[in-house]
C-alpha cells in the first residue's frame, strides 16, 4: 500500500497522526506522513514519533518502492496497528523549504537567460549546492543577485496538480538535464507565480518573502562546462 504523501499537500504540516502498517527493523512504514523522505536532491526530513507516552527519534526517512519507511532510533514496544503521532523537526524542516524554493528561482534564471540546465545539486539544513553545465562561473554569483531581487519582491508560491500530458506543455516544466520527466499520471506542480513552473515533489515556502538573503558560499570549477555553486540563506 502506498504511504500518503501529507506533505506533497501542505509543506506546513508539523505534527499528524497515523497508524503502523508494517514494522521493518529498525523503522516503521506509516499509512500517511508528513515527513518528506530523502530525494530530490533534499535531505530526508527528521523528528520524533510519540506512542504510549514513548518517544522515538526519526533519524531518516526514505523511500522503499511506493512505501516511505522511517528509521528510528529503537522500535521496542511499537505494534502494527497502532495510531502514533508524528512531529517535523520544523526549523530543519523550514531552512530546507526556504533553500528548495531558493533553488527554483536559481534555476529559472539560469535557464532563462543562460539556458543552462542544473546537473546535480543537492540541499542540506545548513546550504544548497547546484551544478549547472555552463562554461563561465562568473554568471552564478550574478544569478544569486537576481535571486535575491525576486526573493524580496514577496511573491506567492503555489503548488497545484496537472495530468502529465497538459504538465508536459509548460516550457521548462523539468530543469534537470540528465533527469527525464516523471511517468506519474498527475504531475505536482510548482509555480512561482510570473518567476518559474516545475514538476516537483518537495516543500516550498508559500512566499519568497519568507527567504531571507541569498548569499553565496563559493563557487567551484567541476570540469569543462561544469560549474558548481554553493549558497545558503540568512534571516
Amino acid at each position: 500500500m502506498a504511504t500518503e504523501q501529507l506533505y506533497a499537500k501542505d509543506s506546513y504540516m508539523k505534527n499528524f497522526s497515523a497508524k503502523i502498517v508494517r514494522i521493518v527493523p529498525p523503522g516503521v512504514i506509516l499509512d500517511r506522513t508528513a515527513f518528506h523522505p530523502r530525494g530530490g536532491g533534499l535531505e530526508s526530513d527528521t523528528g520524533i514519533i510519540l506512542y504510549e507516552g514513548n518517544t522515538y527519534k526519526v533519524t531518516e526517512v526514505k523511500f522503499e518502492g511506493n512505501e516511505i519507511v522511517h528509521v528510528l532510533d529503537r522500535i521496542d514496544g511499537l505494534r502494527e496497528g497502532s495510531e502514533v503521532e508524528g512531529r517535523i523537526d520544523w526549523d530543519q524542516r523550514y531552512r530546507m523549504m526556504r533553500l528548495h524554493t531558493t533553488s527554483h528561482i536559481i534555476a529559472s534564471i539560469a535557464f532563462s537567460k543562460y539556458n543552462a540546465l542544473i546537473t546535480g545539486g543537492n540541499i542540506t539544513p545548513e546550504y544548497a549546492k547546484d551544478d549547472f553545465n555552463v562554461e563561465n562561473k562568473d554568471i552564478l554569483p550574478r544569478i544569486v543577485e537576481e535571486a535575491n531581487e525576486i526573493a524580496r519582491k514577496g511573491i506567492n508560491v503555489k503548488v497545484y496538480f496537472l495530468p502529465r500530458e497538459e504538465a508536459m506543455k509548460i516550457p521548462g516544466v523539468v530543469k534537470l538535464a540528465e533527469k527525464m520527466p516523471p511517468e506519474l499520471e498527475t504531475w505536482r506542480i510548482v509555480e512561482i507565480e510570473g518567476v518559474d513552473v516545475q514538476a516537483d515533489g518537495g516543500p516550498h515556502v508559500r512566499n519568497t518573502s519568507e527567504i531571507g538573503n541569498i548569499e553565496v558560499i563559493k563557487v567551484e570549477n567541476r570540469g569543462k562546462g561544469k560549474k558548481r555553486l554553493y549558497y545558503t540563506v540568512k534571516p
